[in-house]
């Protein structure tokens, strides 16, 4: 599992340093990438009005992985290969672990007469802590999501 993410172990660094990351190509934008926007876009706002009548349809159209799919259809189609979608989706499923215990703490704030933005200000604390302790405990487990 530990080699499977851009970490080279024998140099004890990153494969791919933050100074080597293309960044015109990560801010150019083509139209399908407008169209990409427009869908994900799409997706969330239908997924708002269906809320207004059903909350639980709602969470329900939420908890899919519908932006992990959609990403990985959109690599699938601009040539990645296996092994990078692979590391798309087991790095995702770290990742979402933290995310989780927000969505238990939001309601029994809001239930308790927080206001909404101290409980989502607190709530974005709690989830950083969560995932920087998930990143140390996985590496103790030669996964390192975070590499150094």
């Amino acid at each position: 599992m530990a080699g499977s993410y851009p970490y080279d172990f024998a140099r004890r660094k990153p494969r791919f340093p933050m100074n080597r990351i293309p960044w015109d190509k990560i801010l150019t934008f083509t139209p399908l990438d407008l169209g990409k926007v427009f869908l994900s876009a799409l997706i969330i706002v239908v997924v708002n009005k269906v809320q207004l009548f059903n909350d639980r349809l709602s969470a329900l159209l939420i908890a899919l992985p519908l932006t992990s799919l959609i990403a990985m259809i959109w690599m699938h189609h601009a040539g990645q290969s296996s092994q990078r979608l692979a590391n798309h989706a087991e790095g995702t499923f770290w990742f979402v672990l933290p995310t989780l215990p927000m969505f238990l703490i939001i309601p029994w704030m809001l239930r308790r007469e927080w206001g909404f933005w101290s409980t989502l200000a607190a709530n974005c604390v709690i989830t950083v802590a969560l995932f920087w302790l998930t990143v140390i405990i996985l590496r103790k487990f030669g996964i390192d999501l975070m590499p150094k």
